[in-house]
């Protein structure tokens, strides 16, 4: 549509283009979509740059006038795309990060175009249920009740910090809400594995619970949390004054991806009255792939959990998740009243506001990608593909055990792997910590190496005090052959690093 001039003449407008214009600016960025997917896996996983040369190309001062459509994209696909790292790539296994789908690409700009807004029912009704839906496949999904409820989130950190927040105002009630943390008479503790995401140490730092306060638990060899532990840790703190009110548990940890025992941690939880959290941001969909289901028993028994749909639904950034059991038992930490978001409606649907159960007024249509995505998909293709993520993971961990010079450093229980390299003189399985020191600092110089060189790429890890390569595979691109390809980059990095010669 045209814009109308002063003297009442229609004319195009940057901010507002006619329909043509709209239409060559989609061809033209969904044919480079196109390309891009097509081309991923030849590309260089991360770029050779620095950030002076990327602000060289970049840095300009405020334009007063505007440029064309065509220049801006040439720019991105020029600058913006060489010097991005390329998360989508068969062989990328750093951190936990999904390629995201062309459908939910697609998705994503259509929800920025229709720019709903859903901080309540009356504000977006249709995309309102979308989400409503979407939530209720994910429930399924996980196997919560049908009584349970949630809300999408920016990710992990923040469905974390929802969580705690529901759990404090569960234990403190009002007054602390009112007051502040000062008008608790004793410390909470909030209960998390040494193995557990530091955004739990946040949340507890950001709500004035403190993060001396978050309790660590240690590990069995699995790295899952030790039960027996945690039950003494309760106990000693009760007896020496402290308030016990939450214990978080980990379904599929950062590090080694490990599962605590969450149907005994459940037990613990309702015997001592916490609150049970769950963090499954990265393992939580896992439950899609009947090899892995039995790891989650008990997951449903938690007041909260917290998914991230941009993790292993593949989904691209940001689109976080978190579920309750009980909506009505976290409703009383957010629910906040005020003239200019009054609910009017009578229908209990449409009186609904997301706004009472997170602490989000403002908020985008994620849902519309979690939603285009399972429908456009299906769960079974889903956990298809999420069970050949677990396959990949197994089978490097099968070509570590076999191979003479690495050595795996935790169990493979979902996709996440730790291994090192071991040089010739490491290969008698002795050596001193000096040696283990040294073998530390080799292993992060073959790391860089192998990121720079750009055909696969992996991050660090340290378990058990000893540095790691860490890999994840969330792709449902990558084969076993390119779990090959990444120790043959590895052997190759090791040798550039080294100057061995065999």
């Amino acid at each position: 549509m045209t814009s109308i001039s002063p003297d009442g003449r229609g004319v195009d407008s940057a901010l507002d283009p006619s329909p043509e214009q709209i239409r060559d600016m989609g061809a033209r960025a969904v044919e480079w979509i196109a390309g891009y997917h097509d081309s991923i896996r030849d590309l260089p996983i991360a770029p050779r740059t620095s950030a002076a040369a990327l602000k060289e190309l970049l840095g300009e001062p405020l334009p007063v006038e505007g440029r064309d459509f065509a220049d801006l994209l040439t720019a991105f696909r020029e600058v913006v795309v060489p010097g991005s790292r390329h998360n989508g790539h068969h062989r990328f296994f750093g951190y936990v990060s999904a390629p995201g789908t062309a459908v939910a690409a697609v998705a994503d700009f259509l929800a920025s175009a229709l720019n709903a807004n859903l901080t309540a029912w009356r504000s977006a009704p249709a995309p309102a249920e979308v989400e409503h839906v979407a939530i209720d496949w994910i429930k399924e999904a996980i196997g919560c009740a049908p009584d349970a409820g949630g809300l999408f989130m920016s990710g992990g950190s923040m469905a974390n910090l929802t969580a705690l927040a529901a759990a404090r105002h569960r234990h403190c009630g009002d007054a602390v809400a009112t007051h502040g943390a000062a008008a608790h008479p004793a410390p909470l503790r909030v209960y998390a594995s040494t193995e557990t995401h530091h955004s739990i140490h946040k949340a507890a730092a950001l709500l004035g619970i403190g993060r001396a306060n978050v309790r660590e638990i240690p590990v069995d060899a699995r790295f899952r949390m030790d039960v027996d532990a945690l039950v003494r840790a309760v106990e000693e703190d009760r007896a020496a004054g402290a308030e016990p009110f939450c214990v978080v548990a980990n379904a599929g940890t950062v590090v080694t991806g490990a599962v605590d025992p969450l149907a005994e941690i459940a037990v613990v939880a309702r015997r001592y009255g916490l609150w049970m959290h769950v963090d499954a941001c990265y393992g939580g969909f896992a439950r899609l792939a009947p090899s892995a289901r039995p790891l989650f028993d008990g997951m449903a028994e938690a007041d909260s959990i917290a998914l991230d749909p941009h993790k292993w639904l593949y989904l691209p950034a940001d689109c976080g998740c978190l579920i309750y059991r009980d909506p009505e038992a976290a409703r009383p930490a957010f629910s906040l009243d005020a003239d200019y978001t009054r609910v009017v409606q009578t229908e209990p649907a449409e009186a609904f506001a997301f706004w009472d159960y997170g602490p989000d007024l403002s908020r985008r249509f994620r849902a519309l990608k979690v939603w285009m995505t399972l429908a456009h998909a299906g769960s079974r293709a889903v956990g298809d593909a999420i069970e050949g993520n677990l396959d990949r993971a197994r089978h490097l961990a099968g070509l570590v055990d076999a191979s003479a010079d690495f050595e795996l450093l935790a169990p493979v229980e979902l996709s996440i792997f730790c291994f090192r390299y071991l040089p010739p003189s490491a290969r008698a399985g002795a050596w001193s910590r000096v040696d283990e020191e040294e073998l530390d600092r080799l292993n992060e110089r073959i790391m860089v190496a192998l990121q720079q060189a750009g055909s696969s790429y992996l991050s660090n890890a340290t378990v058990n005090g000893r540095f790691a390569l860490r890999g994840c595979v969330l792709n449902y691109r990558t084969t076993r052959r390119d779990m090959e390809i990444l120790l043959d980059d590895v052997r190759r990095a090791a040798k550039q690093v080294t100057g061995e010669t065999r």
